[in-house]
């Protein structure tokens, strides 16, 4: 079972981290979409904890993700990919990471500049990236919503393109970031 990423397929590594990352995105959107709308009570105050923490520990994940994209690189892009297209694919990486630091970072900003405490499950403060200041607050809201509309824009995308590739090239673009794939004694040749 190859760890690090081999020159044609993404490693164990990377895949666990993209689809664990992928499962925390879709109960953040959940639990942001819902928080908002419900009544102000103790569960409304629990659902933000919550919210709050999973950010964190997303914005930890990305971290190291990042970390061991750099480390251990990327594959190939499939054989037969024109070069515009492994551009567009780099550059939606680079996007998706660099919204996947700034929402959680930004959440952070919005709930430092509005003078709440910040905990990580009721384990432990977290630091005040600011102190309390409304102006700031607002903006680094502002960055934390329409930063999640751009994020939920370029997953679309990056999904639609992976199918794209899946069901109308037949390549391996997408089996090869799903779990089980076995890459081929050739493909993981570094």
């Amino acid at each position: 079972m190859q760890l690090r990423n081999p020159a044609r397929s993404w490693g164990l590594v990377t895949r666990l981290l993209h689809w664990t990352i992928v499962g925390l995105i879709g109960a953040m959107a959940w639990l942001g979409l819902s928080m908002v709308d419900m009544p102000p009570t103790p569960a409304k105050i629990n659902t933000y904890a919550l919210h709050k923490s999973v950010g964190l520990t997303l914005l930890a994940l990305v971290v190291v993700r990042v970390i061991w994209r750099l480390l251990a690189g990327a594959p190939r892009p499939v054989a037969g990919t024109p070069s515009w297209q492994a551009r567009i694919a780099s550059l939606t990486h680079i996007g998706l990471y660099v919204l996947l630091l700034a929402i959680p970072f930004s959440g952070w900003l919005f709930n430092s500049a509005s003078g709440y405490p910040l905990q990580w499950f009721k384990q432990f403060n977290v630091p005040a990236l600011a102190g309390q200041d409304e102006g700031l607050a607002q903006l680094a809201h502002q960055v934390h919503v329409w930063g999640f509309w751009l994020l939920i824009a370029m997953i679309a995308a990056h999904a639609g393109a992976a199918l794209y590739h899946h069901l109308f090239l037949g390549d391996d673009t997408l089996r090869r970031m799903l779990p089980g794939y076995r890459p081929t004694a050739n493909e993981t040749e570094q």
